[in-house]
């Protein structure tokens, strides 16, 4: 097995040097520039994965109104440094978690895959709460069955 690379891949690292700069803004206007037109989202709620661009979008941007205190704090790559895993934690309510995002690129650096998992249940229970009240009528209609 060979070691993971200490870099990701050029276009990548561009990417997620812009998405870590809206998240310290807590902006994401220009998140689309970053997204391919038919990226996958995968909720930690869900089963099915929601497509395409518009549904990730709406998710991640709902998402970011929803938490306070989000940190990241540790990321990884895949050996062919085209993924990343971003371990963070976060505040919903009076609820702590912790989690990550799993976000697969392509060569161009945009994203074409985004999922994110939560622990512990009664974080990802409040979170679930908070994104179904918001987001309960939009986003079904974005739902992918393969």
């Amino acid at each position: 097995m060979s070691p993971l690379p200490t870099q990701v891949h050029p276009a990548v690292a561009k990417s997620l040097e812009a998405w870590h700069e809206m998240i310290a803004r807590r902006d994401l206007g220009e998140l689309e520039a970053i997204v391919h037109p038919e990226a996958v989202f995968r909720s930690p709620m869900a089963i099915n994965a929601y497509r395409p661009r518009p549904a990730l979008l709406l998710a991640l941007n709902t998402v970011l109104s929803i938490f306070k205190d989000f940190s990241y704090y540790r990321q990884f790559a895949s050996a062919d440094g085209l993924s990343v895993v971003l371990e963070f934690s976060a505040t919903v309510n009076d609820k702590q978690l912790k989690g990550i995002d799993m976000i697969r690129f392509d060569e161009q650096g945009l994203i074409v895959e985004f999922e994110v998992m939560v622990r512990p249940l009664n974080g990802l229970q409040e979170l679930g709460a908070q994104m179904g009240a918001r987001l309960g009528h939009a986003l079904p209609a974005f739902k992918f069955k393969a």
